[in-house]
């Protein structure tokens, strides 16, 4: 495993452009920082992907939960990210080299992935703040993954204690795997999967 960081001039401009979409888009972003290294770590960790199976990056901001997961041994190659906002998407392709960057739209992902990562999709992560959005988007993101990893479901970070997702509503299961007391604010890591069809 590599231990991949950013330089000091790299995370001064990284916190800085963070900051700036967050004044752009408040809704857009959960936090007005980057989620620490802890926080980082602990998703990494959840992470379950086959050797021929990819990770998805969903809202990758400027990079940190993706490098986290290069140095946990997630191979350049296997990492695709999906980012909304060109600027940043810019940023993500220069601090993260081999890494496949995708300027585009985690609600409609059937399209802004290409063909041969459908179905090859070992976990999918989310950092878009699903908790403010209404029921009808947050089910439009569920119905997203499902088109591009069927069965698998998603990870989700968020600062709520409980779940921010109504899951039963949604069709998931939910668990909670971790809680980060170190970042700021405090934040929890959710595994939500598909409940079988009855």
């Amino acid at each position: 495993m590599s231990d991949i960081t950013f330089s000091k001039p790299a995370e001064t401009a990284n916190s800085a452009l963070f900051f700036r979409r967050w004044l752009r888009n408040p809704l857009q972003m959960g936090s007005i920082i980057p989620s620490s290294p802890a926080l980082c770590r602990r998703i990494a960790a959840a992470v379950q992907r086959g050797p021929e199976e990819h990770v998805l990056e969903l809202g990758a901001g400027t990079g940190v939960v993706s490098a986290a997961l290069l140095a946990s041994g997630v191979p350049a190659h296997k990492l695709t990210v999906v980012e909304i906002v060109p600027e940043m998407a810019d940023f993500l392709r220069e601090a993260l080299p081999g890494v496949n960057v995708i300027c585009g739209d985690a609600f409609d992902l059937k399209n802004a992935l290409p063909e041969h990562l459908h179905g090859r999709i070992g976990t999918a992560i989310c950092g878009i703040p699903l908790v403010l959005l209404p029921l009808e988007r947050q089910r439009a993101f569920v119905e997203a993954v499902e088109s591009v990893a069927p069965g698998k479901g998603f990870l989700l970070y968020t600062y709520c204690i409980t779940s921010p997702l109504p899951y039963g509503k949604l069709g998931l299961a939910a668990k909670r795997l971790a809680w980060t007391p170190l970042n700021f604010p405090p934040a929890s890591v959710w595994r939500y999967t598909p409940r079988p069809a009855r």
